[in-house]
């Protein structure tokens, strides 16, 4: 939930500051709001408060539990094909005719979508099942990274900002469903290493993002950032893929 809402609020309000100031403003609003945060921690937190203590080879050894090591790399997938657009999303919106004013409206409407589907994932995945809601939620966000290239390409130079807009709004929705419902799906496969395995479901979505950024950066070199949808698309598809071999794997089992 606090990721979410540093999404949806976080970045349109970076971005305005940025366009009323310039980016160094940003960094300094976000160093500022920073050392907030560190002193409100340090007031608030229990002064004994201790964690377990083990050695990180016990730690990393969660992956070897079966299906922890697989969902894993769906969170890194999945993540690599978010931040490969999301990162650069401010040069796409500018080739489909958003100007640095709207900028924070795109951001904002990302985030709201963001609100309603980390809500609402939760919902569905109790209804249906962790499992069955990470591998629709990433197969919807991979179709939705298809959408923005070729609105991209197809569309008129204006309206094609204001359906990148719209489909930044459902991306939100659909896009931001996947970290409640991996997170359920993860707990459900070994509960007694729930604390661990989901600190490592954390660091993979930290190595996704840094994925994504650096194979949208090295594409940008030599292609159009119009073709991010369709790079986006691709990690998607290899997330659902080792997604869906895990259930696979699970169904033989069961027999």
């Amino acid at each position: 939930g606090g990721t979410t809402l540093s999404v949806a609020l976080g970045a349109p309000i970076g971005a305005l500051i940025a366009n009323m100031m310039d980016w160094r403003a940003a960094f300094l609003a976000i160093g500022g709001v920073s050392l907030l945060v560190a002193g409100a921690l340090q007031v608030m937190l229990p002064a004994d408060l201790a964690g377990t203590r083990l050695p990180l080879r016990e730690r990393l050894m969660v992956v070897t539990r079966p299906g922890i090591g697989r969902a894993l790399l769906v969170s890194v997938f999945i993540l690599a094909s978010a931040f490969s657009v999301f990162t650069y999303i401010a040069v796409l919106a500018a080739e489909t005719g958003i100007g640095e004013g709207l900028l924070p409206l795109l951001l904002l409407g990302f985030g709201a979508g963001a609100v309603i589907g980390n809500y609402a994932s939760g919902q569905v995945a109790d209804k249906f099942g962790a499992a069955r809601t990470v591998g629709w939620v990433i197969a919807i966000s991979t179709a939705v990274m298809v959408l923005f290239s070729l609105e991209a390409y197809y569309l008129p130079f204006g309206l094609a900002g204001w359906a990148l807009i719209a489909t930044m709004v459902v991306w939100g929705v659909v896009g931001w469903g996947f970290p409640p419902a991996q997170g359920s799906h993860i707990v459900s496969l070994a509960p007694e290493v729930a604390g661990l395995s989901l600190a490592l479901n954390a660091s993979a979505l930290y190595v996704g993002i840094a994925l994504g950024s650096g194979i949208g950066g090295a594409y940008l070199s030599i292609g159009s950032v119009k073709d991010m949808g369709l790079i986006a698309a691709a990690l998607g598809l290899v997330a659902l893929l080792v997604h869906l071999s895990g259930r696979r794997t699970r169904a033989a089992a069961a027999v």
